[in-house]
């Protein structure tokens, strides 16, 4: 066989992916060669195809020991490289730790971080004893130096530390040795950590220290993507209410800023009253800071809702719509504040509908949260007095309200907006707070909406309301096991407006639910877990039998007039298919149960379908048990059967 005359050549990715397996040699070229030669020769019956490839492999094996050179020499580079790597690194190392000791304060740095690690180890914590001691230590060292430590990061985790265990006396000190560097720490990344923690462990003193300092650089700091937050700490958290009006009133511009002591007691009414120019100064100032600090993405923060407020109380009609042009798509932020609560009822309400729509778009995706906080709930019953387009109000939140119905009528705030339907501003579930501010957003929408309060909670009830029949009839039994829920029941099932509005599968629906109310009072009312026991099941109950509703001022039923299936209906039905006169007494004997007995006597009394029950109550009169003080019931039955 001729010998191979070039050599291929390939790139090492080529040869790495070649599928031939790697020829071992020995130590040249030629002596493959030789030995590759030989072998071909022995075999004298090969044809030409054979010998073609016999060459190629020669060729392959030819490159494979170029590789493994190459391979060979590769390791040894990289030996050496990565051996340079660590000497280098080594020698950084160095470097920066002379450069560190060569700093202010260097050395001293180096031996309280040793001490540190030791004081904030927490599995487990070092006893007391040892750590008052590292603290001292600690304290020794830096108390000369503690300016040059807050502003380095690991330092300033240090003096953290040293904060969160000093006493009060060492606190103080520290406030002290800082004072006149307060602003440059609440706008550094690592000095702001020890400023909150300053406030958090801080005493009164050193917080009006701080507050003091920062005083003139509020508008300032609220711009500064650090001292956002540390002036949103102060405000939610450390301020007390006088401290927090000084912090406002400086939002308001530089004079009520520098002569805070002049301004002290004024209110943004009296001042705007007094001058238009002031007003409207006032007004640029607020809206120049608003719309900075939501621009920089901290629409969330509770100090820029107070700012907010401040604002739409004074705004005329274009700057509210300003201001909706704004923050619409932040929106959502406003709801879990009362400040927030207040911008957004007020933007709501002075909106007009073009508006309206922007805003419930943003509030569509948060609607549980909104339904279920506690000021959230307000904007949603101020949207629902305010928005005209009762459809795109049902659009906007009938995909959370199906899926959450039932978490929302056993919430205290969650069931707020549908009891608002069925009921209005019912002053059984607003206190007069709430009620008189929602009155005043009602009153402000009037003058933006065209539809009559009541038609529009009506529209709006039509819509919402088989959620409700649905929701109670698949969940009838949990519902009302909790107390919430028995009163929201006893709401809808006595509900003239709902009734009226039903459709026929409504209705039937409705009915149904009667009937599964009833069988859940069906058993041993002995035990404990028999709803009887729960005071919303037994008001529900009563209200079921005498049809209507109880009147508080003038202490008497106020019988419903649409719906049907309560009252003297439901008071035999409940008799023949529940009590009966096996156990009538233990339903008289049971304090907790004596009032139904007594409901379903002042219900059948003198009618022909309660003559049944009203024999046997006869008949059962000497086995009532009047010695248990505390059953009202039992004793007033005896009264009314004499």
């Amino acid at each position: 066989m001729a010998p191979v005359s070039k050599k291929r050549t390939h790139s090492k990715n080529e040869v790495k992916s070649n599928k031939k397996p790697r020829i071992s040699i020995d130590s040249s070229e030629d002596d493959m060669y030789l030995s590759l030669s030989s072998s071909s020769e022995v075999e004298e019956e090969d044809n030409e195809e054979e010998e073609e490839e016999d060459e190629l492999d020669i060729s392959s094996a030819e490159e494979d020991v170029e590789v493994a050179e190459g391979d060979e020499e590769e390791v040894k580079d990289g030996a050496e490289g990565e051996e340079k790597d660590s000497n280098h690194h080594a020698e950084q190392r160095q470097l920066l730790k002379e450069r560190k000791l060569k700093r202010k304060a260097g050395s001293e740095i180096v031996h309280i971080k040793s001490l540190w690690e030791k004081l904030r180890v927490k599995t487990p914590p070092p006893p007391k004893q040892v750590r008052d001691k590292l603290c001292d230590e600690i304290w020794d060292l830096s108390k000369d130096c503690i300016s040059d430590l807050v502003m380095k990061h690991d330092a300033s985790r240090i003096v953290q530390t040293l904060v969160k265990y000093s006493s009060k006396e060492r606190r103080e000190e520290i406030v002290n040795q800082l004072k006149g560097k307060m602003y440059v720490l609440a706008t550094s990344a690592y000095g702001k950590y020890l400023m909150v923690k300053l406030l958090h462990y801080g005493s009164k003193n050193s917080r009006q220290v701080i507050i003091d300092e920062l005083h003139g650089t509020l508008r300032k700091l609220m711009r500064h993507r650090e001292g956002a937050y540390v002036v949103e700490d102060l405000f939610v958290l450390y301020a007390t209410n006088e401290q927090r009006q000084q912090m406002i009133r400086e939002f308001w511009g530089s004079e009520y800023a520098v002569f805070r002591e002049t301004h002290k007691n004024l209110t943004l009414e009296d001042v705007c009253n007094s001058s238009v120019e002031k007003r409207n100064i006032i007004a640029r100032n607020l809206i120049g800071t608003i719309t900075a600090t939501v621009e920089k993405g901290s629409t969330g923060f509770q100090i820029l809702h107070a700012a907010m407020k401040e604002y739409v109380k004074i705004a005329n009609d274009k700057e509210i719509s300003e201001m909706i042009e704004l923050v619409h798509e932040q929106f959502a932020e406003l709801v879990h504040t009362p400040e927030g609560s207040f911008v957004a009822c007020n933007l709501i309400a002075r909106a007009n509908p073009k508006e309206r729509k922007l805003i419930l778009r943003a509030l569509k995706g948060h609607a549980e949260n909104l339904i279920k906080n506690e000021y959230g709930n307000i904007i949603m019953i101020t949207a629902m007095q305010s928005v005209d387009d009762t459809v795109l109000m049902f659009k906007t939140f009938s995909p959370a309200v199906k899926d959450h119905f039932k978490e929302f009528i056993i919430d205290k705030y969650g069931r707020r907006p549908w009891l608002y339907l069925l009921k209005g501003l019912d002053g059984k579930y607003f206190a007069p707070n709430v009620k008189s501010e929602l009155e005043r957003y009602e009153k402000m929408s009037s003058e933006t909406s065209k539809k009559p309060q009541v038609q529009r909670r009506h529209e709006l009830l039509n819509k919402f309301g088989p959620m409700y029949l649905s929701c109670i009839n698949k969940n009838c039994a949990e519902i009302l096991e909790e107390n919430l829920g028995a009163q929201f029941i006893s709401e809808v099932i006595t509900s003239d407006e709902l009734y009226e509005q039903l459709s026929e599968d409504e209705t039937k629906v409705f009915k149904n639910i009667l009937e599964e109310i009833k069988v859940m009072f069906k058993g041993d009312i002995t035990e404990e877990s028999h709803p009887i026991h729960k005071p919303f099941s037994t008001r529900l109950l009563k209200a079921m039998i005498q049809g209507g509703r109880w009147n508080n001022k003038e202490k008497k039923i106020e019988p419903l007039t649409k719906v049907q299936g309560l009252g003297i209906d439901f008071a035999c039905d409940f008799y023949e298919s529940i009590i009966d006169s096996t156990n009538l007494v233990e339903w008289i004997n049971n304090k907790d149960s004596s009032f139904t007995i007594v409901a379903l006597h002042e219900t059948l009394q003198g009618k022909e379908e309660g003559e049944q029950f009203l024999e046997d109550l006869k008949n059962v009169k000497k086995q009532i048990d009047t010695s248990d003080e505390t059953n009202k019931g039992a004793q007033l039955l005896v009264k009314l059967l004499k």
